[in-house]
């Protein structure tokens, strides 16, 4: 099939969020790289194009804490993978301000598979 392109979607399961607010938090997380590229003038990487093009195959996995999520988070930025961080306000399900979800990717499945593939699919 060779190396196709692909988003994950990394959810902490130690905040044990309602399905629904899960679904969002990781919804805004899908779409967080679209939103900085398009809100500041910009256009859509190839991997972007590819992947809209392709399906946009997205695979949600999860992580046990909050140190663990931002370690995932640093790994894929210094790694030079599109990677965004959701912090939820904490309106409605949290005291305050809280990371939730980080999304990587558009970007060849190969690279996210170095630094996710061994998280458990949610």
């Amino acid at each position: 099939m060779g190396d196709r392109m692909k988003q994950v979607l990394i959810v902490r399961k130690d905040l044990k969020m309602r399905r629904g607010k899960e679904n969002a938090q990781s919804s805004h997380a899908s779409q967080a790289f679209m939103v900085d590229t398009y809100l500041n003038g910009g256009k859509p990487s190839k991997e972007a194009i590819e992947w809209y093009k392709t399906g946009q195959t997205k695979i949600c996995v999860s992580v046990d804490s909050e140190k663990e999520l931002l370690t995932i988070f640093q790994e894929a930025k210094s790694n030079g993978l599109e990677a965004h961080l959701i912090t939820d306000a904490g309106h409605t399900e949290f005291d305050g301000p809280t990371k939730t979800v980080v999304a990587i990717g558009p970007n060849k499945e190969s690279q996210i598979n170095k630094i996710t593939g061994s998280l458990q699919l949610r």
